[in-house]
């Protein structure tokens, strides 16, 4: 049984109370008992990726300096990726500044609004996944 660690194997071995059955039965009941104490594995991407060209964490990219229609000057923002269990990732954008006011005191700030809306997500994903495997457990 691959759940949680450690792995753990039911033999189906020759002898008083062995066989296919129970041990089917009694790896059933053990991996709903981790279902029930431990989160489910999201597969979420933990560390940054070895190509990545910045030290911003996972799920956030930046900062984005882009000219919109109708404005002189242009603006930064980062760009989160937000996951969503069952569904397709959000791309917000989180404002840093316009040229004209950006400040290292602006970037830290809206990158910490950027680090907590990506940490959020990443524990509701958690929170929805665990939900869904335990629900999916209980028809075992």
């Amino acid at each position: 049984m691959r759940y949680g660690q450690p792995t753990l194997f039911y033999s189906d071995g020759q002898g008083p109370g062995n066989g296919p059955r129970p041990a089917l039965k009694r790896a059933i009941e053990s991996l709903r008992q981790r279902i029930a104490e431990l989160p489910a594995p999201t597969g979420l991407q933990r560390g940054t990726s070895p190509s990545k060209q910045n030290d911003l964490p996972v799920g956030i990219s930046g900062p984005i300096l882009r000219q919109r229609p109708g404005r002189s000057v242009p603006e930064c923002h980062f760009s989160v990726n937000l996951p969503r269990f069952g569904g397709k990732p959000l791309r917000r954008s989180v404002y840093i500044a316009n040229q004209n006011t950006y400040t290292p005191e602006r970037y830290t700030e809206a990158l910490n609004a950027a680090l907590d809306m990506r940490r959020a997500a990443e524990e509701q994903y958690q929170l929805d996944a665990t939900a869904a495997k335990r629900r999916a457990a209980a028809k075992l």
